[in-house]
């Protein structure tokens, strides 16, 4: 693969120390700033029963995973890294557009061996099967790099943008734990993407990033959609979720043309048992009206006794509308973008 020079310049969002405060408690809600450090060591964490848990039930309860989307004119790309203790697990897929075909590679590896992954949102590198799949992170910005069967990329996704802040959120979860989500959707992508060999124009490509840790409920699901993409002119980025953080906020957001603007919580109306059928995705407030077709789905199911996980995230169309705070409503026709349906026993 030819190698292009990419600079991680400074990131125009500054961060702070630590997510845990000097009580051993997160900072909860809508930050205004990067934690340098998720800083577990520092959590204190309890049992159910008022007790300290120990160090290796603390060690076993903390999940991480990142994952990063990338969409071409012609290419759809998912490439992430968990890490839920027991088990790393690793995928890329590669969905071409103009064919409906969708080819993945996945992995998994038992405890901790063969992959890694950072603590920090701000720094830090993750990494799977010696660095085959891995984002490095620098001031806040991702740097990724993936060789597959099908392609290979080394790319950065341009978060300078002073306008264009990230979502940076914490909340409760379950009785005693926690967790902080980091998103950063509609960014401009630059590098080097190949497929069989043969370069990729990387104009007006878009991206996002998805990086979550935390303290988990033991059973956790949760609804998903994302959107990189642009609409009469204007890149327009969507994150919504329901399941995880809505215990006072949510990780709900809409950047339109790089300006970001928090959303209330929202309703996902679909069918499991009929994944084909289209979903449709609104808020109560009326600044949040989609519906979503897929076509195609990148699925996993694993029943490893104390670990289960039913996996399907959904490459389709969203049509609809979206508002800003001001009002102002933004169309939506057949703007391709993600959703995810997930339950996880961890």
């Amino acid at each position: 693969m030819r190698r292009e020079r990419i600079e991680m310049n400074s990131s125009s969002v500054q961060q702070i120390k630590s997510l845990i405060g000097l009580d051993g408690k997160p900072n909860y809600g809508h930050l205004i700033s990067v934690p340098e450090a998720l800083d577990i060591a520092n959590f204190r964490y309890f049992s159910t029963m008022d007790k300290e848990c120990s160090s290796l039930a603390k060690y076993f309860h903390y999940k991480q995973f990142q994952f990063v989307s990338i969409f071409t004119p012609q290419y759809v790309l998912g490439i992430a890294i968990a890490d839920i203790r027991y088990l790393g697990t690793s995928f890329c897929y590669l969905y071409d557009i103009n064919s409906n075909q969708l080819i993945e590679e996945s992995w998994l590896r038992p405890l901790g061996l063969g992959y890694s992954l950072t603590a920090s949102p701000w720094k830090g590198k993750a990494q799977f099967n010696k660095g085959q799949v891995r984002f490095d992170i620098k001031d806040g910005q991702w740097r990724v790099r993936a060789k597959c069967k099908t392609f290979e990329l080394d790319v950065l996704l341009d978060s300078t943008d002073a306008e264009s802040p990230p979502l940076m959120v914490s909340s409760p979860t379950g009785y005693s734990g926690w967790t902080y989500t980091q998103k950063h959707n509609a960014l401009k992508v630059r590098g080097e993407f190949l497929v069989g060999g043969e370069a990729q124009l990387m104009e007006n490509c878009l991206g996002g990033y998805d990086f979550s840790a935390g303290f988990m409920r033991r059973e956790t699901s949760w609804r998903w959609a994302s959107i990189s993409g642009e609409s009469q002119g204007v890149t327009i980025g969507l994150n919504l979720a329901a399941g995880v953080n809505e215990t006072g906020v949510t990780e709900n957001v809409l950047w339109i043309g790089g300006k970001r603007c928090l959303l209330a919580g929202v309703m996902f109306d679909f069918d499991r048992q009929t994944p084909d059928s289209s979903w449709r995705i609104y808020d109560d407030q009326g600044r949040v009206d989609l519906t979503f077709q897929p076509i195609n789905a990148r699925t996993e199911k694993l029943n490893l006794w104390v670990l289960k996980s039913n996996f399907r995230q959904f490459i389709g169309y969203f049509s609809g509308v979206v508002k800003d705070e001001d009002g102002h409503e933004y169309a939506l026709q057949q703007v391709m973008g993600l959703t995810e349906d997930h339950f996880a026993k961890w």
